[in-house]
């Protein structure tokens, strides 16, 4: 039972935990007018939002557990001062649809707004745009990747 008296929706919460589960990701949250669901496994409940000086948001640390994909071995991308982190918790796609060709490719040129990549979230695609005009040094997912809030996708050269 919740606080207010309802059933709390047990399947529900079993739902997320599975998806959980087959995406490997660590936390899922929804809200639905039944109330707000968050799941979470193995992860840190401490949360600490930092900014840099002109308000935005400082790169996201590395992924300990995936190689940065082609990248120079000697340069970090993953804090690079021109990453493009995820906005939320999904699946990357590098093109429109399967069979097309992807958005961008490691040395592409884009512009400001440019849309980079796709997340799928709750079956709702959501188009990922540049947020500078640049040239592409890396891309950080694969084709159907899972990927977490926070996390590098792709790094973009100013120039």
């Amino acid at each position: 039972m919740n606080k207010d008296g309802g059933n709390l929706d047990k399947d529900l919460i079993r739902e997320l935990a599975e998806l959980l589960e087959e995406t490997g990701l660590t936390e899922i949250e929804i809200e639905l007018k039944s109330g707000r669901f968050r799941v979470a496994r193995g992860v840190n409940l401490t949360t600490t939002l930092m900014t840099t000086g002109n308000g935005a948001p400082p790169p996201a640390p590395p992924q300990e557990h995936r190689e940065p994909k082609r990248a120079s071995e000697t340069e970090d991308v993953a804090v690079h001062p021109g990453s493009v982190t995820s906005p939320m918790v999904g699946t990357a796609y590098r093109s429109a649809e399967p069979g097309a060709p992807p958005f961008v490719e490691v040395g592409s040129r884009v512009s400001a707004g440019q849309t980079l990549l796709i997340i799928e979230a709750m079956k709702t695609m959501n188009h990922i745009p540049s947020p500078k005009a640049g040239t592409v040094l890396a891309i950080l997912v694969e084709d159907g990747q899972p990927v977490e809030y926070g996390e590098p996708l792709v790094v973009i050269e100013q120039g």
